[in-house]
């Protein structure tokens, strides 16, 4: 046993190493995917099966291996179809802009080499003193901030605006009784794109249910794209920020400026929209 040991590591090659660390990333990163969502315990019951299926293959049992080996054939398939957002998600860390954009948050030594892609400057103060003022009156709302994702679909189905952010002009669109406050608002560019847009509602099951329509279309946009959602409650006045279907309720202002100054800023300083 010892000297298979160390035959093992008298053949280990760099390559070696960077096929384990890859592995490694690749299942981390589909691991943050489907944390707290519903397709966890499915993917946990999936891998079970497979390393069922392993073993009995492994004791030559084959009547049960084939049964498995058939569920596993299927569930190739299933999996397509379960994990649409999840695989959607995945795919889009492989995308040139992302994937620059996360070096250049993680790796701070990449300055030097990535330039810096964002061209608008985001109003955070004017989204913050509209919610700050509606969480005060009552005022439900939401709000999406796209980053790379162009929301495309989301647009399509509400009112184009295309106006620079103030805080008046958010206040006004969920005013009660105007036209335009049901639905969300949809942010690029450091401009109000479009409003009554109509989201995809998350079937999350452990969402909580004392949460109304606003909030689980704020968790299913943030499940599916990259782009953050803020949410202020009509009935309580709450503030709540959603980001890849994580919730944080009951924020303060501030937090919120922090929490949009982190998310959208340059290693430079400076506030960015994607």
């Amino acid at each position: 046993m010892k000297q298979q040991i160390a035959d093992w590591f008298t053949t280990l090659s760099w390559l070696n190493v960077l096929d384990v660390l890859l592995v490694a990333v690749l299942v981390y990163e589909g691991y943050k995917l489907v944390k707290g969502t519903g397709a966890n315990k499915v993917l946990t019951g999936l891998l079970a099966i497979i390393i069922l299926w392993r073993l009995t293959d492994y004791l030559n049992m084959p009547l049960t291996a084939g049964i498995l080996g058939s569920i596993v054939n299927i569930g190739v398939i299933a999996i397509f179809i379960i994990f649409q957002p999840e695989i959607r998600r995945f795919l889009q860390l492989f995308d040139t802009r992302t994937f620059l954009e996360r070096g250049k948050k993680d790796f701070s030594f990449l300055r030097f080499f990535l330039k810096d892609s964002s061209k608008s400057t985001l109003n955070i103060s004017a989204i913050t003193e509209a919610c700050l003022r509606m969480s005060k009156g009552f005022t439900g709302a939401l709000i999406v901030i796209s980053k790379d994702n162009k929301l495309e679909y989301p647009i399509s189905t509400g009112e184009r605006i295309d106006a620079i952010i103030s805080s008046s002009l958010l206040e006004n669109i969920f005013y009660k009784n105007s036209p335009l406050h049901d639905g969300a608002v949809i942010i690029s560019h450091n401009k109000i794109i479009a409003a009554r847009c109509i989201l995809p509602v998350s079937a999350n099951p452990r969402i909580p249910a004392s949460l109304g329509l606003r909030h689980r279309s704020a968790i299913g946009i943030t499940e599916q794209t990259d782009a953050i959602a803020i949410v202020v409650s009509e009935q309580t006045g709450a503030i709540s920020y959603i980001k890849a279907g994580r919730i944080q309720r009951n924020i303060t202002s501030e937090r919120l400026t922090e929490i949009l100054s982190s998310e959208f800023s340059s290693p430079t300083g400076k506030q960015t929209s994607r």
